[in-house]
């Protein structure tokens, strides 16, 4: 059988090679015989061992081995055969990240088990869906039946049973001959400021446009002024459209010009492309001095250099231009670190690895509008490695749903939460496999309006047992989903076992009030977690969200003791929560690598089980909030800070307990020549309480209730704190502080502070 699937494989490449297109082989059955049959093939193919890799557990080939859990390892990179070895266990996302690595004429080979029996076993990823309670044997195979499907029934992809050692499918697509078409370079036009060789380097007019772009963060001269001004290029593609190749040409020619540009990515493997551009830019031009792995000079000065993210953030300010590739695998915190740069460009992926996670272009990017930075937008299209229709692209993106998209806009544009043509549905995952269009629309909608949303979660949506869907259709087509996980109803070992510093996977809010916040009772109720909640574009505002949060309410009220969310915080979602019932009881103490956000966890209790968890969280969130304000929230958004105190139920404000004296001292500040300065403490439990109940009834405004997180909870300097609010002086900052506590003291104070009102009131008016 070896020969046979030997000269399958040459023929296979032949193909591929001919056409500029990649081709997938199935070595399905027993494992041993799987490593036999892919070491014949592997030594008969004439594919150097340095582009070649295996990712599997184990360094079987002579070649470059990573395991799946580093697949993203090889972002950046190009190979020639990539052998993932699926018996212990199969990633999504691990599959997402090493699809596109493999160049046209390559090939990519999957070793599995049986294909019969392959959606019945359960693997190692199958693990790590068997949350508590529920057990191996609860998670379902829906996944990778869905997956064998695809795998049959794509064009390109070879499938050999290598027990009964039968070619169940060649996988050859024999096309028609192609007309070998004249490539035309594309046009320079006389305007451009990167050298002409720049743009005869490029391999489409799609990259030529992509290099274009980048001239907009030249330098500032005196005939166009307004470069001085803050840019920024964001160029986004697939795999496979040559991306970093026009990143590395532009940063060529700015080096040529005598730039310095600064290179960054998660690794520097992912950014080899930019550098064998730049590099082989400079030596055309005939100015390069020095060309070496992570380092190109030329003789006008100018440099390009790689820095790992950390280390780049500190050397923005010494350097013309950066460029950050992958920049979607990046933390949003640190993308938003790197927007401190004048001119920077971002070059990302737009579907296929980390994927369908959308954290650059839900979240970023809006940060990126927010900044000072005027920026261009290029999306590059047309493939470079492989040609256009390549089927192997072709079952991916099928296969891991990444280029999934809720419907289109006209199809649901007349939404309404009260329209007779809405309907709540339950998203069952058989039925979810058997309806395409519904599977497409559902998941799309959370890739798109989430930046976690992963190839991974394509498997929780099918297989998880704690996981469940529910959906607002709009005459059948899907609206707003909501992705919901059962967490709770805990063992008391188990619980235990979080209590002293255990970690149970899939009981997010159980864990962070047991482990954290010390509440070794938490996951003994039943609670459902809304981990994503997403609305169509063309109809949000409408309520719909809150419709669909209502029917959740309604069908599991009464088998659970709450419902809750996590979710980075920002003031506009924690409103929205609020409004349908949830209170804060938790703000993290760091940020979200993916969100760049503190994340907020809100409860909202349906049995009184539920409503005593509730109530002991409030309260102590509202006691320790003060403290940790000043502390590891010291820059938080005071809009945040406002919005998840006013979420609290009212009544866990903590209670007022000023002495006399303190009391004094605040009255003092706010009629009188007395200062915040000299006790700070009975102030800030003055302003939790007041944001808590009802600051409207306060009636502060929204600039005093900023004051008062900005000095009093998070001790900020004074002059921090009036350049933040527009106060033309720090003296000034003062005396309005004094002004937003007058009405604290006449709502809370007692006798001791209204005495001191009174007497300031008295002496002001004689």
């Amino acid at each position: 059988m070896e020969a046979d699937v030997v000269d399958l494989t040459r023929r296979l490449r032949t193909e591929a090679t001919r056409t500029d297109e990649r081709r997938l082989l199935v070595l399905a059955g027993d494992r041993e015989r799987g490593y036999d049959v892919l070491d014949a093939v592997l030594d008969d193919l004439s594919v150097p061992i340095t582009r070649t890799t295996l990712v599997g557990p184990d360094d079987r080939l002579r070649c470059e081995q990573v395991p799946q859990s580093n697949a993203g390892d090889l972002l950046g990179t190009t190979r020639d055969a990539v052998a993932i070895d699926a018996h212990a266990e199969l990633r999504p996302n691990a599959v997402g990240k090493l699809v596109g690595t493999v160049d046209g004429g390559g090939l990519l080979v999957l070793l599995t088990p049986p294909l019969e029996v392959w959606p019945d076993r359960r693997d190692g990823f199958d693990e790590s869906l068997a949350v508590p309670p529920f057990s191996l044997s609860d998670v379902t195979g829906r996944f990778r039946r869905r997956l064998v499907e695809t795998l049959r029934e794509h064009r390109g992809i070879a499938i050999v049973d290598c027990d009964a050692g039968a070619i169940e499918d060649d996988g050859l697509t024999h096309p028609a001959p192609r007309l070998t078409a004249e490539t035309e370079s594309p046009i320079v036009s006389d305007d451009h400021l990167f050298p002409a060789a720049t743009y005869e380097a490029c391999l489409t007019a799609d990259q030529a446009e992509a290099v274009a772009a980048f001239e907009s963060l030249a330098s500032a001269d005196s005939a166009e002024p307004d470069r001085g001004e803050p840019r920024a290029v964001v160029l986004e593609a697939d795999r496979g459209r040559g991306k970093s190749s026009a990143a590395g040409l532009a940063a060529g020619a700015f080096a040529a010009d005598g730039q310095d540009v600064l290179v960054t990515a998660p690794q520097f493997r992912n950014a080899r492309e930019v550098f064998d551009r730049a590099g082989e830019l400079a030596e055309t031009l005939g100015v390069a001095t020095a060309v070496e792995s992570t380092l190109v000079e030329t003789d006008a000065g100018g440099r390009v250099r790689f820095r790992d993210p950390d280390e780049a953030v500190d050397r923005l300010s010494s350097v013309d231009v950066v460029v950050v590739d992958e920049a979607a695998a990046l933390p949003v915190a640190r993308l938003e670190s790197l927007l401190d740069a004048d001119r920077v460009a971002f070059a990302t992926t737009i579907h296929g690895y980390e994927g369908a996670g959308r954290g650059f272009s839900v979240r970023f990017r809006d940060r990126l509008a927010e900044s000072d930075h005027a920026v261009t937008d290029c999306t590059m299209s047309e493939p470079i490695r492989y040609a256009a229709g390549d089927p192997i692209e072709v079952w991916a993106f099928r296969a891991l749903l990444l280029d999934a998209r809720p419907p289109v806009e006209p199809l649901v544009a007349d939404a309404k939460p009260d329209s007779g043509a809405i309907e709540y549905r339950r998203l069952d995952p058989d039925a979810l496999l058997a309806d395409e269009t519904l599977l497409r629309e559902a998941f799309g909608l959370l890739v798109l309006a989430h930046y976690r949303t992963e190839p991974n979660d394509l498997a929780r949506l099918l297989d998880a047992p704690n996981l469940e869907a529910r959906a607002l259709v709009h005459d059948g087509h899907v609206v707003s989903v909501a992705l919901l996980a059962r967490e709770g109803t805990l063992a008391s070992e188990t619980r235990s076992a979080m209590y002293e510093g255990g970690r149970v996977r899939g009981n997010m809010l159980p864990d962070v009030l047991t482990s954290q916040l010390r509440d070794e009772a938490a996951g003994d109720s039943a609670g459902l977690r809304v981990v994503r909640i997403a609305t169509h574009h063309a109809a949000r505002s409408r309520g719909l969200g809150s419709r669909l949060l209502a029917e959740i309410r309604t069908e599991y009220g009464e088998d659970v003791d709450w419902l809750g969310t996590g979710f980075g915080a920002t003031p506009g979602l924690l409103r929205f929560w609020h409004e349908n019932g949830y209170g804060a009881i938790h703000l993290s103490t760091t940020r979200n690598d993916a969100s760049g956000e503190y994340s907020a966890l809100m409860l909202a209790p349906t049995s009184d089980e539920g409503r005593a968890l509730r109530d002991r969280h409030a309260d102590w969130f509202a006691r320790r909030f003060a403290a940790v304000c000043s502390d590891s929230l010291d820059d938080l958004d005071p809009d945040v800070a406002r919005a998840a105190l006013r979420s609290v139920d009212p009544d866990a404000a903590p209670p007022i307990d000023l002495t006399d004296h303190e009391w004094r001292v605040v009255a003092g500040a706010a009629y009188g020549p007395g200062l915040f300065d000299v006790d700070p403490g009975p102030f800030r439990s003055l302003v939790v309480r007041c944001l808590v109940e009802d600051p409207a009834a306060i009636d502060l405004t929204d600039r005093e209730e900023r004051l008062l997180v900005l000095r009093v909870l998070q001790a900020r300097e004074w002059s921090t704190v009036a350049d933040r609010l527009d106060y033309p002086s720090s003296g000034q900052c003062m005396r309005a502080l004094g002004d937003a506590f007058c009405p604290l003291v006449d709502h809370y104070g007692g006798d001791s502070a209204l005495a001191v009102r009174d007497r300031f009131l008295d002496s002001s008016s004689n």
